[in-house]
């Protein structure tokens, strides 16, 4: 039987303010006597949208939980039958945009990349086994927390993207880092695009280990709780394969990245740059494959700084660290920020809902360049706020 325990418990907290958490953090006791940590993302109503309160929750327990050696493992879900978690608190970053005005670096959206990319480091550096399950809408920094887990499991129902082009934002949270791995030029045109990838796309482009039937989520956790952990990451590590194999298999949509792979490596050449990409991709939005005219769709109605920014961080990060990833993607965070296109673009999609968004980035035109320098320039005093990840 499955035992859970409160991670943290606190006299002071009655149950009904603990179920309002952001997050909710349980123990699974298991045979072997070592314990599961489990961790619940908690906002249904906003699909899970990471809030700084959220990833500071993560981040304490998280923390806690790599350093006590009687955790074996962590499972890391979302309490919605439609996301996982639909990315970042976007309308919580135009609020703070349009609190400091025009120009200025807004401090809580400074503090929110800041520490939403120290987490999302800790991901990838995890000690133990963690096991991510993406069921529903994973996207931007639902993927964020995602691309970093040792196991990321997709169900049938998992719809993953990076539509930060529609924000007038770009593929951030490691983005520059891992889509630069993805087969060909898939990755930047999913950054240019924001195609969205279901269940087999995500495990062919390598952004998912498994998939799994959603309603086999609870069988997992039994299995977890059953089994018998050394506390040894490799074999853990290893015991949780395991796990995930003895799962019935899921039935799952074919890939509808995969077939274009050719398509896509032609249209986007390895040195190209974005004002001869552009017309390739605005021609997608008359192919009679809707997955792909949906795609140049997209990229037709994005802001073109985005676009340009996205191929130069694939580009300048290619032989980056993770570590050398954040901190510029840090930068250039900030910098939508101060320049009026992410703004805008929330606006537009998510405030007042007009869906024509006014972008004022030239960064196909001819000074682009200096326009994607000033965006990326550092606005930090002191070392930099990310300088000591490695």
């Amino acid at each position: 039987m499955t035992v859970i325990q409160n991670a943290t418990p606190d006299a002071r907290t009655s149950p009904g303010e603990h179920a309002q958490a952001p997050v909710l953090f349980r123990t699974v006791v298991t045979a072997s006597g070592h314990r599961f940590g489990h961790a619940t993302l908690n906002a249904p109503a906003s699909l899970n949208a990471l809030t700084l309160p959220m990833v500071d929750l993560l981040q304490a327990q998280l923390s806690a939980w790599a350093d006590d050696p009687q955790v074996a493992g962590v499972v890391l879900d979302g309490n919605s039958e439609k996301a996982f978690c639909a990315g970042g608190d976007v309308v919580g970053l135009y609020r703070a945009m349009r609190a400091a005005g025009p120009g200025k670096v807004p401090r809580d959206a400074a503090e929110f990349f800041e520490r939403e990319y120290r987490l999302d480091h800790t991901l990838h550096r995890y000690p133990k086994p963690l096991l991510v399950w993406g069921h529903g809408i994973v996207m931007g920094g639902g993927i964020g927390l995602m691309a970093g887990a040792s196991h990321r499991v997709v169900t049938p129902r998992s719809k993953l993207a990076m539509p930060e082009i529609t924000l007038g934002l770009y593929p951030d949270v490691g983005g520059s880092w891992f889509l630069s791995r993805l087969p060909g030029r898939t990755g930047l045109f999913l950054a240019l695009t924001g195609a969205p990838l279901n269940a087999a796309d995500a495990l062919w482009a390598g952004l998912a280990d498994r998939a799994a039937r959603a309603e086999d989520h609870g069988a997992l956790l039994e299995g977890i709780a059953h089994a018998r952990w050394d506390g040894e990451q490799a074999a853990d590590a290893e015991r949780l394969d395991d796990l995930l194999r003895a799962l019935p298999s899921a039935e799952i949509a074919p890939s509808q990245l995969a077939p274009h792979r050719d398509r896509i490596d032609a249209l986007i050449g390895p040195h190209d740059t974005l004002a001869t990409i552009a017309p390739r991709l605005r021609s997608l939005a008359c192919e009679d494959d809707a997955w792909l005219a949906a795609a140049g769709s997209t990229f037709q109605k994005g802001s073109p700084t985005s676009a340009a920014l996205a191929i130069a961080l694939q580009r300048r990060l290619r032989r980056a660290s993770l570590a050398e990833v954040f901190r510029l993607e840090y930068q250039a965070s900030v910098g939508c920020c101060v320049f009026p296109d992410f703004a805008e673009g929330v606006r537009a999609l998510l405030i007042d809902k007009d869906k024509t968004p006014r972008w004022q980035g030239a960064a196909q035109d001819e000074g682009g360049d200096a326009h994607l320098d000033a965006l990326l320039a550092p606005r930090f005093s002191g070392d930099h706020p990310l300088a000591d990840l490695r």
